[in-house]
Order: C-alpha cells, then sequence, then structure tokens
C-alpha cells in the first residue's frame, strides 16, 4: 500500500483537516528522504483507516513548505484536526513515529 501523494495546496489542507494525519515533506533527490522511504510505506499499512499517512514533495510544493517552516528534509509533521501537533527533522525511527501517532489518535 502506498501513502497519499499531496500535490497541491488545497489537497494538503482537506488531508490534515480531519482526524490524525502524518505528513512526510520530501525530495526524490534526497538520500535520507529515500531511506526514511520504507518506514512511511509500513506506517500506511498499520494506520490504513485510523489515521493518514501521506507525502509532499517540497520541490513541488515550495510554497506550502515555506509557509510551515520546512528548512531541512526529511521533516515529518503530524497533524490532528487541522493543527499541527508533533514535528520531527531528519530521519526517524518507526518506533518514534509509531509513539507520535499513537500519542494523538
Amino acid at each position: 500500500m502506498e501513502s497519499t501523494r499531496i500535490t497541491t495546496a488545497e489537497e494538503f489542507e482537506n488531508t490534515i483537516n480531519n482526524g490524525v494525519c502524518l505528513i512526510d515533506f520530501n525530495a526524490p533527490w534526497c538520500g535520507p528522504c529515500r531511506a526514511q522511504e520504507p518506514t512511511i510505506k509500513k506506517l500506511t499499512e498499520d494506520y490504513s483507516g485510523r489515521a493518514t499517512i501521506a507525502e509532499m514533495n517540497v520541490d513541488e510544493n515550495q510554497e506550502t513548505a515555506a509557509r510551515l517552516g520546512i528548512q531541512s528534509i526529511p521533516t515529518i509533521a503530524v497533524f490532528k484536526d487541522g493543527a499541527e501537533v508533533e514535528r520531527f527533522v531528519g530521519l526517524q525511527t518507526a518506533q518514534t513515529l509509531v509513539n507520535a501517532i499513537e500519542n494523538h489518535l
């Protein structure tokens, strides 16, 4: 199962506004972002129907990334009902991200 790819600011807003959502802000050329992919894919499977797991390419969505103050990638943010509740910068362990999701479900 693939995570949701967010491609526009409108999709981003619609995605974060309902329940718990983890978004991986990344870029195709970013080595640590690629290393994070298996963890994101596993979270997508594990939280299907309970939380939204999504990805956003910061190169294609520079305005949204700038508005959120994302300066390094990967940045992984957890949102609950439209509000950012946690943020991680750099490569994260699966357990760190599971804990973050569970804290807000």
